[in-house]
């Protein structure tokens, strides 16, 4: 696959509608997970905009930073503490219109107003999850959910 994104369509939907085939392009070239997860933060950023996308991983009892796009972020989460440790917690995923009003919610940046979290799993467990971050309210839906998770599941089916 080429190392450009030819993303098209007004609307998210239609934006997501081209750039998931070519993630699972290039997830299905490329047997690396990191490599997989950095194209893959890429990808989202240069699509989308948003103030940070990147991977956590679960390294036993925390999810550790992994690829991403943005600002510095925070290294370390443990299991079951803001929006990314409950995410993976309840092995599903969040989306949150305001993190201010999210009970435990980590701020790794002053300037994330809403996010959205989804798990990818290998093995029947979570592995990790996708941190999206943007500086405005209420940016994630349903149709981010849909697409992101599409992905995840297309990302941990290349794990093993």
């Amino acid at each position: 696959m080429a190392e450009e994104l030819i993303v098209g369509g007004e609307s998210k939907k239609e934006r997501y509608s081209t750039l998931l085939p070519q993630v699972e392009a290039l997830i299905n070239h490329e047997s690396d997970p990191v490599a997989n997860m950095a194209n893959i933060s890429s990808a989202i950023m240069e699509t989308f905009g948003f103030l940070w996308v990147g991977f956590y991983r679960v390294v036993g009892n925390e999810l550790v930073l992994g690829p991403f796009q943005g600002p510095l972020a925070c290294t370390r989460i443990k299991y079951g503490r803001g929006v990314c440790g409950t995410a993976w917690e309840e092995s599903r995923t969040l989306v949150v219109d305001d993190v201010e009003s999210f009970p435990g919610h980590i701020a790794c940046s002053s300037a994330s107003r809403s996010e959205i979290v989804v798990p990818y799993f290998s093995g029947g467990k979570v592995a990790g999850v996708l941190d999206i971050d943007s500086s405005e309210l209420a940016t994630f839906d349903e149709v981010d959910a849909e697409y992101l998770e599409k992905m995840m599941q297309a990302f941990g089916d290349s794990l093993f």
